[in-house]
C-alpha cells in the first residue's frame, strides 16, 4: 500500500498476517472440525469466541453448521497472537467491537495495541533480566565443575 492511499481505503482484516497453516487451494469454507485442525483451538473455544463476540460473523450452512472463511482463519491467527501477548480477553473483545464499528475507531484500536506492546516490552525486559541471572548461574556452575575436575 502506498503512502498516497487514503486511510479509509485501508482495512484492518489481518489479511497481511502470516498464514499459520496451509489451506486447500481455492477453498473458503471450513467446518468447525477443519478449523480445529488448522488452528489448534478446541471446538469449545471456537464456540465460546463466537458467543462472547470475538468471532461474531461466522456463517452457517442451511443446516445450521458453522462455516468458517479464510478471513475467519486469519482473524483467529491474529487473536492467537494477541493471546500470546497476554492481552485480556475483554480487551480482545473490545478490539473486535471497535473493528466492527469502522474506521472512526482507528485511534482507539491503535491505543489498545500500543498498550499491549508496552506490556509485552516490559515482560521482555523482565525475561531478559531473568535470562541474565540464569546465564550467570549456569556460568558459575560450569566454572565450579571445571575447578573441581582440576583438583
Amino acid at each position: 500500500m502506498t503512502v498516497m492511499e487514503s486511510v479509509s481505503a485501508r482495512t484492518d482484516t489481518c489479511a497481511s498476517a502470516p498464514k499459520a497453516h496451509p489451506r486447500p487451494e481455492g477453498r473458503d469454507r471450513y467446518t468447525i472440525s477443519e478449523v480445529v485442525a488448522f488452528s489448534g483451538l478446541t471446538a469449545h473455544t471456537l464456540r465460546w469466541y463466537e458467543r462472547i463476540g470475538l468471532m461474531p460473523h461466522v456463517d452457517r450452512s442451511h443446516t445450521g453448521q458453522r462455516r468458517f472463511s479464510n478471513r475467519d482463519l486469519d482473524w483467529l491467527a491474529f487473536v492467537g497472537k494477541l493471546r500470546l501477548t497476554g492481552m485480556p480477553v475483554a480487551d480482545m473483545v473490545r478490539y473486535a467491537e471497535l473493528l466492527r464499528e469502522g474506521d472512526h475507531t482507528f485511534a482507539e484500536r491503535q491505543e489498545l495495541l500500543e498498550a499491549t506492546r508496552r506490556d509485552v516490552r516490559t515482560r521482555i525486559a523482565e525475561l531478559q533480566g531473568t535470562l541474565a541471572v540464569l546465564d550467570h548461574k549456569i556460568e558459575f556452575y560450569g566454572g565450579a565443575r571445571t575447578a573441581s575436575e582440576r583438583a
